[in-house]
């Protein structure tokens, strides 16, 4: 089918040129001829989608505005509840668990009048950056199926790259939206810590997840902040006020902007970012440049210490967040002759290897006579990773840097080796750790013909800027883009 944007769908479906039944019945074929072999979806929702497609239709010949998202479908992250619909996050431990409620983000959706199609792939409880740690398989990259999507996301991102849906949510605690986005081609964005509501995000690391959208275009990406954005008193982190409008800030440009490339995330100062990655970076740079802007080359010092300083925080935080699953509240239960026994149980059967390693580090992090050593020095090393992107935005306006270290890998290519899939997130963790927003664009192609991604970082709050500068990057993104060309309104 051909590839459509979120805002083109609800323009149609509101004026009556097509319904959102005929509109989602194009997509759910799509998801029946690649879905086999893509493996997005944990659970497709086709005949829930069907209802609230119908429900779309019913407004509009009432002659009611379903939203702005009238009769746009929707895939979700499987770690975002939704009620009465299995919420596996990727994970053997929440077998046959249906959350009572929805995450805020899913109701914000619904109120917009979007679809949702089904619950998408991740590696288990967001730890992974590549979709090869789900307990219910790999998911593949749709533009080379021998390829990973990048992770933890993957099945959000791949969605949206097959055409299965023009938009969805997926969580970002490292760069599990950013990441990919870069590595399936599409827009993926990291909003301000608080922007969003995490309401209903089965937590990994509370201190540095974020729900967030993936899309086609930059567009719909703004569009998508603006509905799942704002605050919400459910959440203690939210942001008060409302999410600004950012659709009409992407044709402002960015002349007269400073934008800095940083030094440490560009390559040179980077073991690891490939050639043709730093080739794209260097020509975003040029196009950005030629747009009005200013662009220079800037140092971050303290982003090189990003990735030691997040593999104690996030796996500390989450040994305390997973303790919750121990057989009696949620989902598997291994029935032994004491209580304690079915806890060792369960767990040993219900959690994967990369949770499990993750849970023994936190742990370990943050067990006495290791605290201070690990944790709190970690926690110190945020600081200075604060500090030292409040200087640099005291010079720029926006940061620039590549999102992801090289094109989409093989699967299996580093599943046994822990460390430098860790590298995968080098360039995305610094935002999570700031609490900043970050969007990662496509730009052109590496020399194996996969996406390169950009990654254009804000201050907090500061999305507008983020996104007019990503609108200027999709306007001049190189040819040769395998989604380019593709039939986008």
């Amino acid at each position: 089918m051909t590839l459509s944007t979120a805002q083109g769908i609800a323009s149609a479906v509101r004026s009556g040129e097509r319904t959102a039944r005929e509109v989602l019945e194009d997509y759910l074929a799509a998801v029946d001829g690649r879905e086999h072999e893509v493996h997005a979806f944990n659970l497709v929702l086709a005949d829930e989608a069907r209802v609230a497609a119908d429900a779309v239709d019913s407004a509009i010949d009432a002659g009611t505005n379903p939203g702005p998202l009238a009769g746009v479908p929707v895939a979700l992250k499987d770690n975002l509840c939704t009620r009465g619909v299995p919420t596996t996050c990727g994970s053997k431990i929440l077998d046959g668990w249906r959350p009572p409620y929805d995450a805020t983000v899913v109701g914000r959706l619904a109120a917009a009048g979007a679809v949702v199609v089904g619950k998408t792939n991740l590696d288990e409880f967001a730890m992974g950056s590549s979709t090869e740690n789900s307990a219910f398989g790999v998911t593949r990259n749709p533009l080379d199926p021998a390829k990973v999507p990048g992770g933890s996301s993957g099945g959000s991102a791949a969605a949206v790259a097959a055409g299965f849906v023009p938009v969805s949510l997926g969580s970002d605690t490292g760069g599990s939206i950013r990441q990919p986005a870069a590595l399936c081609g599409v827009v993926g964005v990291k909003p301000t810590y608080g922007a969003v509501s995490r309401y209903g995000l089965v937590a990994f690391a509370s201190s540095l997840d974020q729900i967030g959208p993936f899309s086609l275009t930059v567009a719909d990406s703004a569009l998508m902040l603006e509905v799942i954005g704002g605050h919400d008193p459910r959440d203690s982190t939210s942001i008060p006020g409302r999410t600004p409008d950012l659709v009409a800030e992407l044709d402002r440009g960015i002349d007269g902007m400073r934008i800095g490339i940083i030094e440490e995330l560009s390559g040179d100062g980077l073991e690891g970012i490939a050639g043709d990655v730093r080739a794209r970076l260097g020509e975003a740079g040029l196009a950005l440049e030629a747009a009005g802007a200013t662009v220079e080359t800037t140092s971050v010092p303290s982003t090189v210490y990003g990735l030691s300083a997040y593999y104690v925080i996030a796996p500390a935080e989450a040994s305390s967040n997973l303790a919750r699953y121990d057989g009696v509240r949620f989902g598997l239960r291994i029935d032994a002759p004491n209580a304690g026994e079915m806890n060792t149980a369960t767990r040993t059967a219900g959690f994967g290897d990369e949770v499990k390693r993750r849970i023994m580090l936190g742990t370990y992090a943050l067990s006495a006579g290791y605290y201070d050593a690990y944790y709190g020095k970690s926690q110190k090393v945020r600081t200075l990773i604060v500090r030292d992107f409040a200087r640099a935005y005291e010079e720029f306006d926006l940061l620039v840097s590549p999102t992801a270290p090289t094109t989409a890998f093989a699967i299996g290519e580093k599943a046994t080796d822990p460390m430098t899939m860790y590298l995968n997130d080098v360039c995305t963790i610094p935002s999570n750790l700031a609490g900043h927003p970050a969007i990662s664009v496509p730009f052109g192609v590496g020399d194996d013909g996969m996406p390169v991604g950009v990654q254009i970082l804000a201050p907090a709050t500061d999305e507008a800027k983020m996104f007019r500068a990503a609108a200027v990057l999709e306007a001049v993104a190189p040819e040769g883009h395998p989604l380019v060309g593709g039939g986008l309104p």
